[in-house]
C-alpha cells in the first residue's frame, strides 16, 4: 500500500483505496446504536437485516453471526425497537459496508417512560398543556378533520357514529401511519393541512387502542407541538381509558375512545330536536304563567275604589284646569293693560321730541339755499333766498339782512318779518327763537 497523492497519471489500484477504507472504518472501534429494527432474516444461523433512524431517514445494515446470537437472552422481531453494540467492517473482495453485531437489547420500558416523563415535563414548562390554553368545541360542525389509519376500525367508527347522529355532517379525512416511525412525519403533516383549511372547524385525530409502544409515536414532540400550534380545536381519540399519549395532555378534548370522540363533537339530531320542544314546552308553560299572573294583577286593580268609578280624575282635572284658564286670563289681561300704558306713555314722549309738535307750537325752520339750518342773523345776508318750513306746508323768502336790537319790524309785505313772527295770536316776534331750530 502506497501513500503517495493519487494523481491522473499515477492513479491507485483498487484494492489500495478499498484498503485504507478498511483501515480509516475499522477505526471507529465498537459503537452502541439505537434504531427500529426494519429486517431481520435468518440463515444458516446468522441474521441480517437493516436497523433504521426513529427520526430521520437512515438506515444501516448489520449482520450477527449465530455464536452471538445464541448468546442473546431476548428475542427479537422486525419492528422491535432495540440498541445494538456493532462495529463497522469493509469487505475489500466486494467493496461494501457492514456492521458486525456484538451484543443486542430491547430498549427498557423504564428508558422510554423516563425519556417520555422528560419531554412531558419540558412542554408543561412551557405551557402546553394549561387548560386556559384549551378551546371550546363548535356546537356543530359543518366540516370535521380526520386523521386516521387507512380502512381502520377507528375511522368506520367515528363516520358510522356521526352520521347517525346528524346525517348532514362532512368528513375532511386524511389517512396517516398510526404506528410506527412514519407516525409523527405523517400525523404532523395531517394535522397542519387540516389546520389550514379554512372550512374545517375541528379536528379529530383517531386510533383504535394499541399497547404502549404503539403508542409511542403520539407522544413525539414533533406531533405534540403540531397540535399545539393549531389553531382548530383538536380532539385525540388515540387510546382506551388506561392509555394516555403526551397528545392527549395538548389536545383541545381527549375522547376515551374513536366512538366516545364521535359522540363529543357531533350533537345527536333526535336529542336536539328533543331538548328544542322541551324548551318550546316550558316557554310556553312560562309564558302561560306570566299572562295569568299579570291578568289577576289588572283584575285586583280594577277592583279598588280609586279605579272603580274613574269619573272622580276628569272632575278634578276639570276644576283644574278651569282655575289654570281664568288664571291666564287674568294674567293675559293684565299684562295687555300695561303695555297699553306704556304704549301711552312712549307715544307721549315721541310726541313731546318730535319736530312737528314743535311746529305746530308756531315755531318754523329756516333753511339756507345750501339746505342747512340758519342758526343766527349772520348767516342770512341781505339778499339771501330762504325756505321757512312751518306746521303746515313750506314758503320761500329773502333775508333783508340783519335787524338792529330794538327795532321794529318791516311791513306785513317783507317776509323776513313774517316768516320769523309766531303763528301764536298771543305770542310777539321778539319772545321767540329766530331759526326756531331745536
Amino acid at each position: 500500500m502506497t501513500d503517495a497523492t493519487a494523481t491522473r497519471d499515477a492513479p491507485w489500484p483498487v484494492s489500495t483505496l478499498s484498503g485504507k477504507l478498511k483501515d480509516w472504518i475499522e477505526r471507529l472501534g465498537m459503537v452502541w446504536v439505537e434504531g427500529e429494527i426494519t429486517q431481520w432474516g435468518g440463515s444458516g444461523g446468522n441474521v441480517y437485516g437493516k436497523l433504521k433512524d426513529l427520526e430521520a431517514d437512515a438506515t444501516i445494515s448489520f449482520t450477527m453471526w449465530s455464536s452471538v446470537r445464541a448468546k442473546l437472552t431476548e428475542q427479537f422481531k422486525q419492528g422491535d425497537h432495540a440498541v445494538l453494540l456493532v462495529k463497522p467492517t469493509w469487505w475489500v473482495k466486494g467493496g461494501s459496508l457492514s456492521f458486525q453485531v456484538y451484543d443486542m437489547k430491547h430498549v427498557g420500558l423504564g428508558d422510554l417512560l423516563e425519556r417520555l416523563e422528560r419531554l412531558r415535563a419540558t412542554l408543561a414548562a412551557e405551557g402546553l398543556f394549561a387548560a386556559s390554553r384549551k378551546r371550546p368545541l363548535p356546537f356543530l360542525p359543518g366540516v370535521v378533520g380526520l386523521i386516521t389509519g387507512r380502512d381502520s376500525d377507528a375511522e368506520k367508527d367515528v363516520l358510522r357514529n356521526a352520521r347517525l347522529r346528524w346525517p348532514a355532517v362532512e368528513f375532511r379525512t386524511i389517512h396517516a401511519t398510526v404506528q410506527g416511525d412514519r407516525t409523527p412525519t405523517e400525523v404532523a403533516a395531517a394535522i397542519r393541512r387540516l389546520d389550514a383549511d379554512p372550512e374545517v372547524e375541528v379536528i379529530i385525530i383517531a386510533r383504535g387502542g394499541g399497547d404502549f409502544q404503539n403508542l409511542l409515536g403520539f407522544s413525539d414532540e414533533r406531533v405534540v407541538r403540531a397540535a399545539a400550534e393549531a389553531t382548530t380545536p383538536i380532539v385525540s381519540a388515540i387510546g382506551h381509558e388506561a392509555d394516555r399519549p403526551l397528545l392527549d395532555e395538548v389536545a383541545d378534548l381527549r375522547a376515551s375512545t374513536p366512538t366516545d370522540a364521535a359522540k363529543r363533537v357531533i350533537p345527536d339530531v333526535g336529542e336536539e330536536l328533543a331538548r328544542v320542544d322541551q324548551v318550546r314546552a316550558r316557554l310556553g308553560m312560562r309564558l302561560s304563567s306570566i299572562l295569568t299572573r299579570e291578568i289577576d294583577r289588572i283584575g285586583h286593580l280594577r277592583m279598588r275604589p280609586v279605579l272603580a268609578d274613574g269619573a272622580w280624575i276628569v272632575d278634578r282635572r276639570a276644576e283644574e284646569l278651569t282655575r289654570w284658564v281664568a288664571r291666564g286670563s287674568e294674567l293675559v289681561d293684565r299684562h295687555i293693560e300695561r303695555q297699553t300704558s306704556r304704549i301711552g306713555e312712549l307715544r307721549g314722549h315721541l310726541r313731546a321730541l318730535s319736530p312737528q309738535a314743535t311746529l305746530d307750537r308756531g315755531y318754523a325752520i329756516v333753511q339756507g339755499p345750501d339746505g342747512h339750518v340758519v342758526h343766527d342773523a349772520a348767516g342770512a345776508p341781505a339778499g339771501t333766498g330762504l325756505t321757512i318750513t312751518l306746521a303746515a306746508g313750506t314758503i320761500g323768502a329773502e333775508s333783508l339782512g340783519p335787524l338792529d336790537a330794538g327795532a321794529t319790524p318791516h311791513a306785513p309785505g317783507h317776509a323776513i318779518g313774517d316768516a320769523l313772527a309766531p303763528s301764536s295770536p298771543t305770542g310777539s316776534a321778539a319772545d321767540e327763537p329766530v331759526s326756531g331750530a331745536e
